[in-house]
């Protein structure tokens, strides 16, 4: 039984990572049954775990519901976010290993390679480049704990980030930003890199207030 909601738990994630689930997207647990060949028990259990997470929230009339924020919890999100990622980018600075330098090297470079190559072009590519930048940062920091933390609350806001892609300029802009908060971590800047990371992750409230409406 545990290793089925775990199953189901893992995959909710994936779905939610990948687009596949998106912000108030009901989540039927009829289909998850039968999508997975499994009791209602062990459905229900990885939807409460996800639901204690944040991720997933309980609707009269509704049931089970991906987690849509206002616009005051969107912020309210966004604030701990920036400082999570900071902090990943400070301790990262210090505490970087041989291999995290040239996993940031890579990931670095290859967002540097779409921005120069493609532009503005396959952003849900690009997407996937800049969460294993961030994916990377965060295993620099040495500490798992603040890892996951970062994850949790980087799957509320997934859908507004991968959104944000398609707009004008966003990808250059991003690509600039991942080399100058990588540059700093490997030199050891530890205040800049955090600094940086924060303002990197941080929207405006006109642009978000677009995110929010473009998925309504």
């Amino acid at each position: 039984m545990a290793n089925q909601t775990e199953t189901i738990l893992t995959s909710l994630h994936d779905w939610i990572d990948a687009g596949r689930l998106n912000p108030g997207d009901e989540i039927d647990e009829a289909s998850l049954v039968q999508h997975f060949g499994v009791s209602r028990t062990p459905v229900r259990e990885a939807l409460m775990q996800i639901e204690a997470t944040g991720l997933v929230k309980r609707l009269p009339r509704k049931g089970a519901v991906v987690f849509k924020p206002t616009l005051e919890e969107f912020f309210a999100i966004l604030e701990i976010h920036a400082q999570l990622e900071g902090q990943a980018a400070g301790l990262a600075a210090r505490r970087i290993s041989a291999n995290g330098r040239a996993a940031l090297q890579a990931v670095t470079e290859a967002c540097d390679e779409h921005a120069a190559r493609l532009g503005g072009a396959e952003p849900d590519a690009y997407y996937q480049l800049n969460l294993r930048f961030h994916a990377t940062v965060g295993e620099a920091a040495s500490n798992p704990f603040l890892l996951d933390l970062i994850k949790t609350n980087a799957r509320k806001l997934m859908a507004y980030y991968r959104a944000r892609y398609r707009y004008a300029g966003v990808i250059a802009e991003s690509a600039r930003d991942h080399r100058v908060i990588a540059d700093l971590i490997l030199n050891g800047d530890a205040d800049a890199a955090e600094l940086a990371m924060r303002r990197h992750v941080q929207l405006d409230q006109l642009t978000a207030m677009d995110l929010l409406a473009a998925l309504a």
